[in-house]
């Protein structure tokens, strides 16, 4: 392959390369172009095959490693330590916000936190308290706030 270096130590080296851009790039798809690289590295080591057939090992080892990857990560996929990361409508649920936009035939908008947000729920007026109860995407649902959950207890 190159003078001088043997064919299953190029194969180690882009093995290795693979390994080292898997940390800087994000997803997870180099790590297992880097372990077929470094399994033909072996198998080039063991029996010094031709390139065509190194390359096909490669080849063939990727597709194994890449296809078997996803099969087990679908079946038993990586629990998030915070499932709700990216899913900001879904953190906003259970906060308590302030109507900016009067609902008129069930929408309307809210402020909570620095920002406003399209809301679905019940005809309400500008400045009443709400609860959010869930999202349809970007919309959040709401509810309003009881007026009992807001008395002091003995008065009704």
């Amino acid at each position: 392959m190159f003078d001088g270096i043997e064919p299953y130590w190029v194969w180690v080296i882009i093995g290795l390369v693979l390994a080292a851009l898997e940390i800087l790039v994000p997803g997870v798809y180099l790590i297992w172009l880097a372990v077929a690289a470094l399994l033909t590295g072996l198998l080039t080591f063991v029996f010094d095959p031709g390139l065509p057939l190194q390359i096909v090992n490669f080849v063939f080892i990727a597709l194994i490693a890449a296809f078997s990857a996803k099969r087990i990560l679908r079946d038993r996929p990586i629990a998030s330590a915070d499932p709700l990361m990216n899913k900001r409508g879904g953190r906003l649920v259970g906060e308590t916000a302030i109507v900016v936009q009067a609902f008129e035939g069930g929408t309307g908008r809210i402020h909570i936190g620095d920002g406003d947000w399209l809301a679905k729920g019940v005809d309400l007026e500008i400045g009443e308290r709400v609860r959010v109860t869930g999202h349809e995407g970007a919309i959040l649902l709401v509810e309003p706030m009881n007026l009992i959950e807001n008395t002091p207890r003995g008065e009704s």
